[in-house]
Parts: structure tokens; sequence; C-alpha cells
């Protein structure tokens, strides 16, 4: 009897440690794998540079915005509101297929080429039945054109695809070319409004943040 009262006490214990503090958001890529068919399964897929950057989003995060605060644009950072709250995700992260309207924002700038601040004019995007379970999103408009698969990920959708620029018509396959392939996530952030937030591009930026809302 002493025994079973014991282990009560214990279990007691243990779910009480588990409520003692609010737990930071884990790092995007930080939980195990769900059972997933392998093709829907974006582990399987991503190349270690890609794993990386999407496992060190926030501190990404975090140095690139604060480079632009630095930089004396703090005022163009507050400005995007919850678009720029790095824990800002909704449930049912993934839009509908579609057409919608994306804008580009590049914060920190990556070199002596770019401000710290940079927002793009609103061009066409799509999201479109990629077969298999899976969306593809194609930024259709603009001269650098993000290209790939969203893989759904809990409260996120993690994208891997490539950048296509100028007056290319057909995207380089994930993973032939390092300079090219590109990985983030998108996530809901308010009503009939997402993000698509690209840590570590390989050039011009720290970090590219897509709006993407209906057309």
């Amino acid at each position: 009897m002493r025994t079973a009262a014991i282990v009560t006490l214990l279990c007691g214990c243990a779910a009480l440690a588990g409520c003692g503090g609010k737990e930071r958001p884990k790092p995007v890529g930080s939980a195990p794998a769900a059972a997933v068919a392998p093709e829907q399964n974006w582990r399987l897929i991503a190349t270690d540079d890609d794993r990386n950057r999407l496992r060190g989003w926030r501190d990404t995060w975090l140095a690139a915005v604060d480079k632009a605060r630095k930089g004396g644009r703090g005022a163009a950072i507050d400005g995007l509101q919850e678009l720029a709250d790095p824990d800002r995700a909704l449930t049912e992260p993934l839009p509908r297929a579609g057409a919608y309207r994306c804008t580009v924002y590049k914060i920190g700038a990556n070199g002596t080429a770019m401000a710290d601040f940079t927002k793009f004019e609103p061009t066409e995007c799509e999201i479109v039945d990629g077969g298999g379970g899976l969306l593809e999103f194609h930024k259709t408009g603009g001269v650098q054109r993000p290209d790939g698969l969203l893989y759904p990920d809990g409260a996120r959708a993690i994208f891997l695809g490539t950048m296509v620029y100028g007056d290319e018509d057909k995207p380089f396959r994930y993973g032939q070319d390092r300079l090219r392939d590109m990985a983030g996530y998108i996530e809901r952030i308010g009503e009939k409004r997402w993000r698509l937030v690209l840590p570590a591009p390989r050039f011009e930026s720290m970090l590219d943040i897509i709006e993407i809302v209906p057309a």
C-alpha cells in the first residue's frame, strides 16, 4: 500500500514539472518526424545545408532584424506588425490552391548591394496541387521567383525549392545546385493572410519574408 502511494506521488510530481513554465517555440525541424509517406517527409529530402538553415531560423531572424534596426530601419520593421512577429503562427497553415499576390521583404543586408530593409512591389504567385498530397508554391512575377513544394509540418509547412531568375522558364531540380536551393516555412498569420519565411537566402539579404494574400 505504501509503495502504491509513493508511485502515485512521483507521478503527480512529474506531471507538475511539465507545467512549471512557458515553453519557447521549438526550432523548425526539432520535432521527431511523424509517420508520413517518404515522399511527404521533408526531413528525408532536405539537404544538410537546408536543414541547418531551418534549424537556425530564429537566430537568423533576430540577427536580420537587429541589423535592420541598427541601420535605421526600425520604423519599417515595426510597421510590419504581425508579419514581423517570429512567433505568429495560427492553425491551418496552408493556403488553398489558387491565385495569390506576393510581396517580398528583404531584411538585413548581406553585402553592400542591398539596403537593410527593402520592400518590393506585389507580384503574382500561385498555390497549385502538386500531387501526392503536397502543394506547390510558384512565384510567377518578378525577376526572382522561388518555386517549390510545401510539406505539412504541424503549425507550419516546410518549403523546399529553388530560385528561378529573369527569363528562365523552368526551375532547377531541388538539390542540384546549392546556390539555387531554398528552404523556409509557410504559416498563417491572419485571416486569409500567410507568409513564407526564407532564412539565410544565398544572396542579398539575411532574411526574406514573402507576404501571401488572395489575388
